[in-house]
């Protein structure tokens, strides 16, 4: 079940008083530095420095940003807008904006509070403010006062912004919740409660009623069991195995470290209320490590992938989680490298703090990966990381030697690592030779009828998805990443999105495709990885039965690279019968080798598309299928990757030795240099 569209409304439009807020027009506070390491650690963390202080550090540094706006206890969390399609856009949307940058920000807060109830920033003392503001909830004299959910009211903003505050409550009660007085807290209680006792959307959102019913419920509260019970039973069944979950209908960081995130935490906090529920969650949580942990690079940079990206390391968070968890076996040591190098991956960048406050983007501000459903404060969502803060500083996960894992000897050089997971049919792929990794996941979502535009786009469409090449977005004169594009009958260019997996089979992904605006135009799909890049052996079909004829303008691109502080360098020759396109930008070179039935190569430089640099550059293939001739054609492509000054060496260049088609088409025979063959079935 998707979100229907007038949840999203209702999340848009709860009331308020005054758009511009107390403090929207407050002094700007001193612009942020990037995160510097104070006193690193090399010997406990010989990879990042970082130890348990220094994830402190950075969350008093993340939240330091944030009050730098408060200046009074009733200056709300209410952050320069970034972005034309954020929100908000009127009036009405401010009271939940302003919600938002509160439940967020005590993401950061509540760890620390915990260790240090009178911490004090910009000369406020933090545990007051936010007891001040939630308080301010309830006041309708404020203009901070959210309205009880009416009767008939559906989910909203609100329900995700109380379960948030719901979960930081749980970590921190004895600062944020015992100081109330009774009329507080039941004030408060019935707020929440008029949220969590209601409806919902048919994904990760169940966890927000699930954890507002559960922490009344231990403070003695009524709630409605049967309903939580319920919330409980259906969480679950979006489970998929190998650690993955379904967030209806999607596969992304949400469907692995949201649900576990909330799963353990709930298990862990309310497991006695309903202990079969807590048991699944942690039988379901006991899965992850052994699958998300490829999902980094060597270094333990993310991957750039799906939607609401501006949250960044909050995709690490299940990594100090396993603590609760309690396996013995556990690489400690290489679940904080990986948590802490996505911490220091965005927090050394120095496009990543503006205006005192993280940007909406991957590094910097960066619109294509920015949702509508998001305002300013919504990037507080990734400090859920610092409730790792919540493990205490005598468990191992802190103390164990930083290690590089599976990197170190199961991943050896020169080969490639697959790790196919069914039930989210997903593929993770490890390059030893260059410490990335890539995934290959669901998309099969219309522009037609995604009115929030964000599950056809680039933030799940391309072919796969690399820790070293963050994804670039589409031009509208046919620049394409890492996917396919063909120009349509309204002269635009159309990426492919609506995929349909089919099988992995003999390290061969398949999956087909069809053309949105003209469903008779097909692909069928093979990804085969190799040690130095991917081989595709695709099919493009017209499927129609007419004598009609059609001329297609079809092109495919590699994954693009950021131009840095050097030019990029371009370069072209032959290797024998075949044609070769490079592009270096200092850190890595990519190369695409056409080895069958393109017409022609192109460098295409861009400005604006990538959210690494301003100026980029990508390889694309292109052709013209006229299906006068044939009605289908087959298109084999090397689309290869080094690290700058490496040389290209013959059998890194061409993998391939010989390609053999059959005569309907339907199957592809690979030879490669190593004398193994593949047989790709395109049937």
């Amino acid at each position: 079940m998707r979100i229907k569209k007038e949840f999203i409304v209702a999340i848009l439009l709860s009331g308020g008083l005054s758009f511009f807020g107390n403090n929207e027009l407050a002094a700007k506070p001193v612009e942020k530095s990037v995160f510097k390491l104070q006193n690193p650690d090399f010997k406990t963390s010989p990879y990042t420095g970082m130890t348990r202080e220094h994830w402190k550090d950075a969350a008093t540094y993340m939240l330091e940003g944030a009050f730098g706006y408060i200046h009074l206890l009733d200056d709300a969390m209410k952050f320069p807008k970034q972005h034309e399609i954020t929100y908000p856009r009127n009036a009405g949307q401010v009271p939940t904006e302003k919600l938002e940058g509160l439940s967020r920000t005590l993401f950061v807060a509540a760890p620390l509070l915990k260790e240090n109830p009178d911490l004090v920033l910009n000369n406020i003392k933090v545990a007051d403010y936010y007891r001040h503001q939630i308080c301010n909830l309830f006041r309708p004299e404020s203009e901070s006062y959210i309205k009880h959910r009416a009767r008939n009211g559906g989910p909203s903003q609100n329900l995700v912004e109380f379960g948030a505050l719901a979960i930081s409550m749980s970590a921190a009660p004895d600062v944020l919740w015992e100081p109330l007085a009774k009329a507080q807290k039941d004030s408060l209680a019935a707020l929440m409660i008029s949220y969590g006792d209601g409806p919902t959307v048919d994904s990760n959102w169940k966890f927000f009623n699930i954890f507002v019913l559960s922490f009344f419920k231990k403070q003695g509260y009524e709630v409605n069991d049967k309903l939580l019970q319920e919330y409980l039973d259906k969480s679950l069944k979006h489970y998929r195995g190998y650690g993955w979950y379904n967030d209806s209908p999607a596969y992304d960081y949400y469907s692995m470290w949201a649900f576990q995130m909330y799963g353990i935490l709930w298990a862990e906090y309310y497991g006695d209320f309903f202990p079969a529920q807590a048991t699944k969650f942690r039988e379901y949580f006991a899965d992850l490590e052994d699958n998300y942990s490829y999902l980094f690079a060597r270094d333990g940079k993310m991957n750039m992938w799906g939607r609401s990206i501006s949250y960044r390391y909050a995709a690490a968070t299940v990594f100090p989680l396993m603590a609760f968890e309690k396996d013995q076996n556990t690489n400690w040591g290489w679940m904080r490298r990986i948590a802490s190098s996505t911490i220091l991956q965005f927090f050394t960048h120095p496009d990543f703090m503006q205006d005192g406050v993280p940007t909406l983007g991957f590094y910097g501000p960066f619109e294509p990966a920015t949702q509508m459903y998001s305002c300013r404060g919504s990037v507080y969502w990734g400090g859920k990381i610092f409730l790792g803060l919540l493990v205490p500083a005598n468990h191992p996960f802190w103390n164990e030697k930083e290690n590089e894992g599976a990197w170190e000897k199961d991943l050896q050089k020169g080969k490639v690592y697959n790790k196919f997971q069914p039930g989210s049919d997903l593929l993770t792929t490890n390059y030893p030779n260059i410490g990335a990794s890539e995934v290959r996941s669901w998309c099969h979502e219309t522009v037609a009828g995604d009115w929030q535009k964000f599950r056809s786009t680039e933030n799940y469409n391309r072919l796969a998805y690399n820790t070293a090449f963050p994804w670039q977005a589409d031009g509208k004169r046919g620049e394409v990443a890492m996917n396919y594009v063909v120009k349509n009958k309204k002269g635009e260019w159309e990426a492919l999105r609506l995929y349909t997996f089919k099988s992995f089979e003999n390290g061969v992904y398949y999956r087909d495709a069809e053309l949105e605006t003209n469903r008779n135009l097909k692909f069928k799909l093979a990804d085969i990885t190799l040690p130095d890049g991917i081989l595709r052996v695709d099919k493009i079909y017209y499927d129609k039965t007419d004598a009609a004829t059609e001329k297609f303008e079809v092109r495919l691109g590699h994954y693009a690279l950021p131009q840095f502080a050097k030019p990029m360098r371009d370069r072209t020759w032959d290797h024998g019968p075949h044609r070769v396109k490079t592009i270096d930008n200092g850190q890595y070179q990519l190369a695409m080798i056409p080895w069958r039935q393109w017409g022609e190569m192109q460098f295409v430089h861009a400005t604006g598309l990538h959210p690494e640099s301003n100026a980029s550059a990508v390889i694309n293939a292109y052709d013209t299928f006229d299906t006068d001739k044939k009605n289908w054609k087959i298109y084999v492509t090397l689309q290869l990757w080094k690290k700058s000054g490496e040389k290209w060496k013959t059998k890194s260049i061409l993998p391939v030795k010989r390609v053999n088609v059959a005569d309907d088409g339907n199957s592809v025979e690979i030879v490669f240099r190593d004398k193994t063959k593949k047989v790709v079935m395109l049937k």
